[in-house]
């Protein structure tokens, strides 16, 4: 049965930008990649920011994933600050777990399976990837709330400004794709 969210607001496959006067600090110059989005809520994962100590090779160590020479080292991000123990890789469609994995428009697929990091801890994984721990989530009609209230713009997700733009720079990387720069935004929002 299809979703009853209005096809002109589903984000499913977006990119969330954190305007500057948002409240939630955790999500200060945030910007997300939503991964489902119906009537009974939003779900996505936050793209630039790694934690400071976590690597993926410290995630194989304490589940005990041996690996190769062949796997790649890289930062763990903070996907969002629900459920900060459950994993989550952010790929690209090169890859999909015999498992699970959920496809997400714009050539993404999100796998929440310890077998995608079992595949890259042998080199054999997705080519781009992001790991992280935890979510953001919204239940029903909240996200939409927060849009209408100025504290997100949305953006088209291209693979070049999830994997290959550096952290730091992927926020203002997504005004920029709307034409915005980072400076010219105020911290208060008005309305006409």
């Amino acid at each position: 049965m299809p979703s009853s969210t209005s096809e002109s607001f589903d984000l499913t496959g977006k990119l969330l930008i954190a305007m500057p006067g948002m409240g939630d600090m955790r999500f200060q110059a945030s910007l997300i990649l939503i991964c489902a989005h119906s009537d009974d809520g939003a779900m996505g994962l936050i793209v630039n920011k790694p934690t400071a100590d976590v690597r993926l090779f410290d995630l194989f160590d304490q589940l005990s994933i041996a690996r190769t020479d062949d796997a790649c080292d890289q930062p763990v991000h903070i996907g969002g600050p629900v459920e900060h123990a459950r994993g989550f890789v952010l790929h690209g469609t090169d890859y999909s777990s015999p498992l699970n994995t959920l496809d997400i428009p714009g050539g993404f697929g999100m796998t929440a399976t310890q077998d995608v990091l079992e595949a890259m801890a042998h080199g054999q994984g997705p080519e781009r990837a992001l790991v992280m721990l935890g979510y953001a989530g919204w239940g029903g009609g909240q996200l939409e709330d927060e849009v209408a209230q100025n504290g997100w713009l949305t953006c088209e997700a291209t693979q070049e400004l999830v994997f290959a733009t550096p952290d730091a720079r992927k926020w203002e990387a997504a005004l920029a794709s709307l034409g915005i720069d980072a400076m010219t935004l105020s911290s208060s929002a008005g309305r006409a």
